[in-house]
């Protein structure tokens, strides 16, 4: 599944002031200074006869996309992505994700500025993999997933990266609006509802950008991969069901153990009967035939719990953006609990004027 990478940018300011990190905050340093030292001005690279014609029109659109985020979506215009880095490796960093064994919740990992989240981030998969191994040790059930978008939630100008460029059109745009999204919103330590939120702008942005620069030939397979990836969510979520009954069901642990397997079969069972339904779009292959557990359903469900809840609240502030960043912003002042019952009343809302 696709995930959005960001770190952590007190780490940058430490090290510009001539502190050592040891360990996981220094690969998180280094890597981040690595990225933000080869920027190069996309402008720079247009203007270059040496550039690669397909790598010149794929920055061009790219150029085009950052334009209008700012002055049609109301996204921060500073800048991010107008600069360009060439990765040696397909994907800008690997994410870790791990949950106890009968248990949904994620195990999370707090920092001065992102907060807590439910995951940990390396520029190498080497290292990514290393950790993952010493949470299996323990017992954990662990995911390691690539990321291909990079922000530092607005603390820097972030480079639009070449593992970016390598997805279609629409993806490209989703790629950036989703990360400006988080820098005009960011909640502290609440993942859900940050990537919930920035989903939502961004699938908007998509579909008003493709309208708006004459690409609605494109909206149909967009769109396409929109209901495959609800599909997809609904799967996960009958799954997470079963999971979250077994293990509050107190159950002894062997019998729990079986139980849980058979579900994740049955998990891949249903993704094969569904998967003509798909058509032509394999991207959900290698998440199906990798290792199912607690914390790969992670990597839906962190992305997707508020996005109905989120479309709601656009919707009663007609459509208008700014109007609806406003909106969130006074959620994001009110205490957890109440929050997440306001979201609960709008995912309610959103069902009704479904029809679901």
């Amino acid at each position: 599944m696709r995930r959005a990478m960001r770190m952590f940018p007190l780490m940058l300011t430490l090290a510009l002031g001539g502190c050592a990190l040891p360990g996981y905050y220094g690969q998180a340093m280094n890597g981040e200074l690595s990225l933000l030292t080869a920027r190069v001005p996309i402008r720079r690279l247009l203007a270059s006869p040496e550039t690669p014609a397909t790598l010149k029109a794929r920055l061009q659109l790219a150029a085009e996309i950052r334009r209008y985020a700012s002055a049609q979506l109301g996204l921060p215009r500073n800048g991010s992505y107008t600069s360009y880095v060439a990765l040696d490796r397909p994907y800008v960093s690997w994410d870790v994700f791990a949950t106890k064994p009968f248990s949904l919740q994620p195990l999370t990992w707090c920092f001065l500025v992102a907060g807590c989240v439910p995951y940990r981030g390396y520029f190498r998969q080497a290292a990514a993999q290393a950790f993952a191994a010493k949470l299996r040790a323990q017992g954990d059930d662990v995911y390691v997933g690539g990321v291909p978008a990079f922000s530092t939630l607005g603390w820097f100008d972030d480079p639009l990266v070449s593992s970016m460029l390598s997805w279609g059109d629409t993806m490209l745009a989703n790629f950036i609006f989703h990360e400006l999204a988080h820098q005009e919103l960011y909640l502290q330590g609440d993942a859900d509802f940050n990537e919930s939120f920035a989903v939502t702008v961004a699938d908007v942005g998509v579909h008003r950008w493709l309208a708006a620069t004459g690409r609605e030939s494109q909206l149909p397979a967009y769109e396409a991969g929109q209901r495959h990836g609800y599909m997809i969510v609904l799967l996960v979520d009958t799954a997470r069901g079963k999971l979250t009954e077994l293990y509050a069901s107190g159950s002894p642990k062997a019998v729990m153990a079986a139980r849980k397997r058979q579900i994740f079969v049955q998990l891949r069972q249903s993704y094969a009967v569904l998967r003509p339904q798909l058509g032509n779009d394999t991207g959900y292959d290698s998440f199906f035939n990798g290792p199912l557990n607690n914390a790969s359903l992670l990597t839906v469900t962190t992305y997707t719990r508020w996005v109905p809840a989120f479309r709601a609240l656009l919707a009663e502030n007609g459509g208008n953006l700014p109007l609806f960043y406003g909106a969130v912003k006074c959620l994001m002042r009110l205490p957890t609990a109440q929050r997440d019952a306001a979201l609960q009343k709008l995912m309610v809302k959103s069902a009704a004027d479904s029809g679901g």
